[in-house]
């Protein structure tokens, strides 16, 4: 299956598999699927390269795609504080998710920077999962909860998987019946595939129709791969790597990269409404609510890139320029097939942030490029595509 980009191997060299990092449970399935390349993410190997990324990201948004995404390392929170101590963390008012539901949960720090951004999922009365972006999480929680909350941080045996694309409710259909349709946008609901008990959620890293599946006992990582793959046969079902570019497109941010502890929900653009107003304390609110008085006095923008198709992407920030002064970086840059245009992020002071700005930046081969300033995301604001109605 592999199409290799000669662009993209140049950035690339060996990786040596051992057991000093974690395989998840459909770590075979990957490679016996075509998986040529491999990133490591959660101190776990993430599958990252199939086929050409152009190839994957048209079956993502007119088809079905798979994805192992068991790098989402999942903690669960539950016990009598659980709720307490879920909500003391995060700056979502998390007293108005019901169970069953699922946020995007950025957690905070007492300095309100972001320690991780989390899919959060409400399983049942004092029961949460958060599925990690790449930063131990965990063990803040933990460290949070000692002395002060009557709850238990624990890392469970679940394992997600991702089905996107428009097609993939019709192919989880075949799995778990006519109730897929029946799952909001993030919201989940409990199932089984061939006996094996899993937890869907409508969620997903690239705001096209798609879900995750959590198994819940590793031994079965395999079945349920196999399965989703016989399901989606006559939709050509295609297995891919995270794809760059509808992220990007959909203002879908990568911690460690896009963002760091450094940074505060304010600083970013788009995740300022999820300093949500509340009634109850939580760790770095009042840092926060400082910043919402005072401003910011840089902030992370979309761009458009002028330039000649991007083939690869970056394998560190590029700087930007105003001038002959270094003001900022760049922190993903991409070709958009479907904008056919070289999109990505920029960290700029807040006086080059207005959408339209232009500022140079400086490619790792010393090349000297435009950028202008977008607001984000570069599509679908409204989140329309990922919430739409399922129903055939």
């Amino acid at each position: 299956m592999a199409n290799e980009r000669r662009e993209m191997l140049e950035k690339s060299t060996t990786l040596y598999f051992g057991p000093w990092y974690r395989r998840s449970p459909y770590f075979e399935s990957t490679l016996a699927a075509g998986c040529t390349a491999y990133d490591i993410y959660n101190h776990m190997y993430l599958p990252a390269y199939y086929d050409d990324p152009d190839v994957e990201y048209w079956a993502l948004v007119y088809g079905v795609t798979m994805w192992d995404v068991g790098v989402e390392r999942t903690v669960e929170v539950s016990g009598k504080d659980a709720d307490r101590l879920i909500d003391y963390i995060t700056c979502r008012d998390l007293t108005k998710c019901a169970v069953g539901q699922g946020k995007y949960m950025p957690v905070i720090a007492p300095d309100g920077g972001i320690v991780n951004d989390p899919v959060l999922l409400h399983l049942g009365q004092g029961r949460w999962w958060m599925q990690l972006a790449d930063s131990d999480a965990g063990l803040y929680a933990l460290g949070v909860a000692a002395g002060r909350f009557d709850a238990d941080v624990t890392l469970p045996d679940v394992h997600p998987m991702q089905v996107q694309g428009p097609l993939a409710a019709k192919t989880l259909e075949k799995l778990v019946g006519p109730g897929i349709f029946d799952i909001k946008y993030y919201w989940l609901g409990e199932y089984e595939i061939d006996g094996i008990p899993v937890v869907v959620s409508r969620t997903g890293w690239t705001a096209i129709p798609g879900f995750e599946i959590n198994v819940l006992d590793r031994r079965d990582g395999a079945a349920i791969w196999d399965a989703v793959a016989a399901a989606g046969e006559e939709f050509d079902i295609r297995p891919i790597a995270p794809c760059e570019a509808r992220r990007i497109e959909a203002g879908i941010f990568n911690y460690g990269s896009d963002m760091t502890l450094d940074d505060t929900p304010f600083h970013v653009g788009g995740m300022e409404r999820l300093v949500e107003p509340q009634e109850q304390d939580y760790l770095g609110k009042a840092a926060l609510e400082r910043i919402r008085e005072t401003g910011v006095d840089r902030k992370l923008v979309g761009m458009f890139l002028e330039s000649d198709q991007l083939r690869a992407e970056l394998s560190q920030p590029w700087p930007v320029l105003s001038g002959n002064d270094e003001v900022g970086r760049v922190t993903d840059a991409v070709w958009s097939p479907g904008l056919e245009q070289n999109i990505g992020y920029m960290w700029v002071p807040i006086h080059l942030s207005a959408p339209g700005t232009r500022v140079a930046v400086v490619t790792e081969g010393g090349e000297e490029l435009t950028a202008v300033a977008a607001s984000l995301p570069f599509v679908d604001p409204q989140k329309k595509a990922p919430a739409q109605s399922l129903s055939v």
